[in-house]
């Protein structure tokens, strides 16, 4: 085991060696975030100069009184809330991707692996197409029956990955990737079953992830389960780091695996429920952005994570700037973008991973 973990010291120490400062990293990308933010809410149908913004901005929280006119609503009613939520679900995303990846050790990992997504999904879908939402015979309303189905997925995958005891990676995977099938197919036929065109395309637009709903009520969870979760990983990011290099390593450095795994999963399953519930589900961000980190970063889960958050922060709201402006007729769902740049992007890095031989 001692050769193990030096040879793992080895390789880390060499990887570090290879990548760029995180300090650096962050602040480039902090403030290229803020410049994203400022045009999210500049450009539009009706544009704004980013002077103005800031303006409408400073007022609202200073506490000053709406200048008479549009610009003051469009921008703190309707641009500012959908721009902080994208941030939000972004950076929420790559958390989870990267925390995710590294508690089955499997770098092809993301929130669709564990079926914590397909669960939310069907919940959004049942709410939508079975009059579930607001008014309906649950009223629970279509966050709340996202956040619903992504518990009880939660629950289930929970239950069969603990059949037998433990908690193996393995067979959190399988168990994962079996219900969350069993959930898509169902959702499926729920999807056939939409009685008219504008509630199938509400349903497609879900199913493809979407920000447009957002607004001041819904930013108030996800701004309170995004940083929470970061503190909470971050606070665990050496035990993070022992469990890539394998579970008899991990223990020998003092790591309780099976607590550890735990914990991940129930973190990065309630986190995935409160993302999916406010913006549908929205691939690739969370599977793509862990591994653009790592090759600045290294594997270093104390750098890895703050960045990854950062970067998944800027990528959406990067992507919803171009769902809003592409189409002058109507908004491209965030999914499509997020699938057209990650797909070529993830085949990228493969390419280089696996021409290097890492």
């Amino acid at each position: 085991m001692a050769s193990t973990l030096l040879r793992g010291k080895v390789t880390d120490a060499a990887a570090d060696a290879r990548s760029l400062p995180a300090g650096p990293v962050a602040l480039v990308l902090g403030v290229t975030l803020v410049v994203a933010l400022t045009a999210a809410v500049a450009w539009g149908s009706t544009s704004i100069p980013p002077g103005e913004v800031w303006g409408v901005v400073w007022r609202r929280l200073s506490g000053e009184a709406p200048r008479p006119g549009t610009n003051d609503l469009i921008v703190w009613q309707l641009r500012v809330p959908r721009a902080l939520l994208a941030a939000l679900v972004g950076a929420g995303l790559g958390l989870v991707g990267t925390a995710v990846q590294a508690l089955v050790r499997n770098p092809l990992a993301d929130p669709y692996l564990l079926g914590i997504s397909n669960g939310a999904s069907l919940g959004a879908v049942a709410a939508i197409v079975l009059g579930l939402g607001a008014g309906g015979a649950l009223g629970l309303g279509l966050s709340g029956a996202a956040f619903a189905g992504a518990l009880a997925t939660f629950a289930l995958v929970w239950a069969v990955a603990r059949r037998g005891g433990g908690f193996a990676p393995l067979r959190l995977v399988l168990a994962g990737v079996a219900i969350g099938q069993f959930l898509s197919g169902f959702t499926s036929y729920l999807v056939l079953q939409a009685g008219d065109e504008q509630q199938t395309h509400s349903v497609l637009f879900w199913l493809m992830g979407s920000l447009s709903g957002a607004n001041w009520e819904l930013l108030a969870v996800p701004a309170v389960a995004v940083p929470v979760a970061l503190l909470w990983l971050q606070a665990r990011a050496r035990g993070l780091n022992a469990l890539l290099m394998g579970d008899e390593t991990a223990a020998g450095l003092g790591v309780d695996v099976t607590r550890l795994r735990r914990e991940l999963f129930t973190v990065t399953s309630v986190l995935t429920g409160v993302l999916v519930a406010v913006s549908g589900a929205i691939a690739f961000v969370a599977l793509m952005v862990p591994h653009v980190c790592r090759l600045v970063l290294g594997g270093d889960h104390r750098r890895l994570l703050p960045v990854s958050a950062l970067f998944g922060a800027l990528l959406l709201v990067v992507v919803d700037i171009v769902c809003r402006t592409a189409m002058d007729t109507q908004e491209l769902p965030v999914g499509v973008i997020t699938s057209l740049i990650g797909a070529p992007a993830l085949l990228y890095l493969l390419d280089r991973r696996l021409g290097s031989g890492s």
